[in-house]
């Protein structure tokens, strides 16, 4: 089959949860497809990160990513139909480029990897497979409710736009695939199929506790999302001061941490901007990941690869609200500081919790998602997509 990729990024290097994604899935389905790929490329983006696609694809087309936040966005958005998201990523020249790829290959189908790319398909007979790793919409709904007061008005506006051009994108697609369960449940199509997040288990070594010392309890994220930002203060400031356990370490780890979180930094709180980049190794020195998360949608990568590292995953219900996974048999959930700060002490004092927690978690991952798995489930939505044009 030959598969046009349109993608809203390339996915390279590895430093997200969409480039993770979207990396595996190209490299499986290159073993029995041709993958030809269109996407925005980032200004840190470098011709080396294209090379690593390339060995994957026949053929890769970057275009250069607009700024987002510029005057011109903004004046755009405030006197269009268009959202804030869609005008950033309306992009003529990744048209143009769509359209020289069709001109010059016959396709099977067209894969859209996020909604917020679609605009910029032509006219075309070819199937599309819309992939969505969130429900847009509903992610920015919770970060307004978050904002002050006085943004709030101009926000919910915006996103008034935003789910009007998602669900249109939605209808429109030959094939909508959603990331959960849960997030395809709120599609306004019956035929939506999941097609989750995943692990390269073969990548992720099963550690088995050991007796250390000091014990790591880790963070870690992209800090130029301000959630991760947030998360990381609520951490420093409302869960720490409650963990009881002695000889602990708090190890924060990600890019591009802002100075006023380095601020809090102290013998037993590490902000680390330079761990190793096989994300692999982190998990091996950790001893718990502490991941509460408060606003977001799809299945967490960290949470995803701790699990298959054997380490044990300390979260909030909507943590692993995306996933199949159960509270007290592959993680521990909590809602408030003092619930997560009591997990936290429980699983590093019971070793017997600590070990059932980490091979059932492990279990878990091996049956649910591999890449392996997961790209052949979405082989499947390709071929009644091509079946049903």
């Amino acid at each position: 089959m030959k598969i046009l990729v349109v993608s809203s990024f390339l996915p390279y290097p590895l430093d997200s949860g969409g480039h993770v994604r979207l990396y595996n899935i190209i490299k499986q389905l290159s073993s029995k497809h041709n993958i030809t790929l269109v996407c925005e490329m980032r200004s840190h983006q470098s011709d080396e990160d294209i090379t690593e696609i390339k060995k994957l694809c026949e053929t890769v087309v970057t275009v250069k990513r607009k700024k987002q936040w510029s005057i011109e966005n903004i004046a755009k958005t405030a006197t269009s139909a268009f959202p804030f998201l869609l005008v950033g990523h309306t992009l003529p020249e990744m048209k143009q480029e769509i359209v020289n790829q069709l001109n010059n290959t016959r396709f099977d189908v067209i894969h859209v990897e996020t909604m917020y790319v679609f605009q910029n398909l032509p006219k075309t007979y070819l199937p599309t497979v819309l992939v969505e790793h969130n429900i847009e919409y509903m992610v920015y709904e919770k970060f307004a409710q978050k904002a002050p007061i006085y943004l709030r008005p101009f926000l919910m506006a915006d996103i008034l736009k935003i789910k009007k051009w998602e669900e249109m994108f939605w209808k429109k697609a030959t094939k909508l695939v959603a990331v959960s369960e849960e997030e395809k449940n709120l599609m306004q199509r019956t035929d939506a199929v999941v097609v989750p997040n995943g692990v390269d288990i073969k990548s992720f070594p099963f550690k088995k506790k050991k007796a250390k010392k000091t014990k790591t309890i880790l963070f870690m994220g992209n800090f130029k999302w301000i959630q991760n930002v947030n998360t990381a203060e609520y951490i420093v400031k409302e869960i720490w001061p409650l963990i009881k356990t002695e000889n602990v370490t708090l190890w924060i780890v990600g890019k591009h941490i802002p100075q006023n979180l380095k601020s809090f930094a102290s013998k037993n709180i590490i902000f680390d901007e330079n761990a190793p980049v096989e994300t692999w190794k982190i998990y091996q020195k950790a001893d718990i990941l502490l991941s509460p998360i408060f606003v977001g949608g799809g299945t967490s990568y960290k949470i995803l690869e701790a699990m298959a590292s054997g380490v044990p995953v300390v979260t909030t219900e909507l943590g692993i609200k995306g996933l199949k996974a159960k509270d007290n048999e592959h993680a521990l959930i909590g809602e408030n500081a003092n619930q997560l700060a009591s997990h936290v002490d429980t699983i590093l004092s019971n070793n017997e919790l600590y070990t059932t927690l980490t091979e059932n978690a492990r279990e878990f991952i091996e049956k649910n998602y591999t890449w392996e798995s997961i790209t052949k489930t979405l082989e499947k939505v390709y071929q009644d997509a091509v079946n049903n044009k």
